[in-house]
């Protein structure tokens, strides 16, 4: 039987009736979301950066390119390890202590690199670093989607992945520049002190977590990664992210010896697909929102006509321009999407469903840069690593539209369900 509403009083009729003091205002984002996103920035420029100055630290460490390149590669590793395992050993730490704590050792990490010689060191130093940006990231798309709350978690989800974006944009060059007037080494400082003052935003800004002392069984948690949906989302940041970087890992080489662009002209380029990344995602993001399945089916049904292009047309100098420039538009766009339904689905185990996407993303990029890598030596050359990305990233179709299908069945079976 249908409970009756309770009649509201004239006074509470009257407060009913008052209109909020937000009432008519765009939804802002609360300035966490942007401390966190500068968190984003500081991680990303730290592990982008090292392409940029590989030569400064061949030369002054005396070792070979291919070898200063490993500091690229063990950073990878370490976020595709250190996202699920550090949210695992901090669980029953509140994210605000967690937040900080990855901090300090990224401080710690970038402070022992522009100190150390030893290059055995060094290379700790970085596993150790990307330890601690991946539990950041895991836990920074937590708190931002709920501080944001429900009606605005993608967008500030979308807010905090643009820093990362940024950081192609703005931080890379900024490092090389700092690279070649002060020495490699001031650069890693400049990302040390930036990631102290970071702390301090994080301590006073970052609400503190009252269910810290409130953790769920690990049992229960685990639990929450049986969702299909869950390893639906996972399935497609493996592809995106692989796809993407397959191809953009050796763009270079390609706008130089396929399409003609001069190498000092290349920068610009490159450019170009970082302004596209940064406002990709922040549009990827707002739309997350109110429409999920329309950004994570849109963005790689175009990637993949996009890299096809690539794969075609690199002979065309302004087609292929163009080209790089909508592959940052469009390549990376839903991946705070991704996260923020990564988060949704993992249930009690959100934060771990987070840390499980950061994992996915990088675990992507290391076999896509891999399978491309190996067919450059192939009679395909540079035209393999553009097959390699449209193939992969059309896979994603795969997972995003049985995602898709799933909650449109569950929707017209159950009634509504969220996004």
């Amino acid at each position: 039987m249908r409970a009756e509403a309770p009649t509201a009083s004239p006074d509470e009729a009257s407060q009913q009736a008052r209109p909020t003091p937000d009432a008519g205002r765009p939804a802002r984002l609360p300035l966490v979301v942007y401390v966190l996103a500068l968190g984003t920035f500081l991680m990303l420029t730290s592990e982008f950066v090292v392409a940029g100055i590989l030569p400064e630290i061949a030369t002054d460490l005396q070792v070979t390119l291919a070898q200063a390149g490993s500091f690229i590669t063990v950073f990878a590793i370490g976020m595709i390890v250190g996202a699920p395992l550090m949210t695992m050993l901090t669980r029953r730490l509140s994210k605000r202590l967690t937040l900080m704590l990855a901090l300090v050792v990224f401080v710690a990490g970038h402070i022992v690199v522009a100190l150390g010689s030893d290059f055995t060191l060094l290379l700790g130093a970085r596993f150790v670093t990307a330890l601690a940006t991946g539990a950041f990231w895991a836990v920074s798309a937590v708190v931002a989607s709920r501080a944001a709350g429900p009606s605005l978690g993608s967008r500030a989800v979308g807010v905090v992945g643009a820093g990362g974006s940024l950081a192609t944009v703005l931080g890379v060059p900024l490092g090389a520049f700092l690279a070649h007037h002060v020495g490699w080494r001031g650069t890693f400082w400049a990302l040390a002190v930036a990631a102290a003052v970071a702390v301090v935003l994080v301590a006073r800004l970052v609400p503190a977590d009252s269910s810290a002392h409130q953790v769920s069984s690990l049992g229960s948690e685990l639990a929450g990664l049986r969702s299909m949906r869950l390893w639906l989302v996972l399935a497609a940041c493996v592809t995106t992210s692989g796809g993407v970087l397959a191809t953009y890992s050796f763009i270079a080489p390609i706008l130089t010896e396929q399409t003609g662009v001069p190498e000092s002209l290349v920068p610009v380029v490159l450019t170009g697909f970082g302004i596209g990344s940064f406002v990709g995602t922040l549009v990827g993001g707002r739309l997350g929102d109110s429409r999920p399945h329309l950004v994570t089916i849109t963005t790689p049904a175009v990637t993949t006509i996009v890299l096809l292009g690539i794969a075609l047309f690199a002979d065309s100098t302004w087609l292929m321009i163009v080209l790089v420039v909508l592959l940052g538009l469009f390549g990376l766009s839903a991946n705070s999407v991704l996260i923020h339904l990564a988060v949704r689905y993992a249930g009690k185990a959100a934060t771990l469903g987070s840390a499980l996407a950061v994992a996915s993303f990088n675990a992507g990029t290391a076999i896509g840069t891999a399978v491309a890598g190996a067919l450059l030596t192939t009679s395909l050359g540079l035209t393999g690593p553009p097959i390699v990305g449209t193939v992969v990233v059309a896979l994603t179709l795969i997972p995003t539209v049985s995602l898709a299908v799933v909650n449109r069945r569950e929707a017209t079976t159950d009634g509504p369900v969220q996004h």
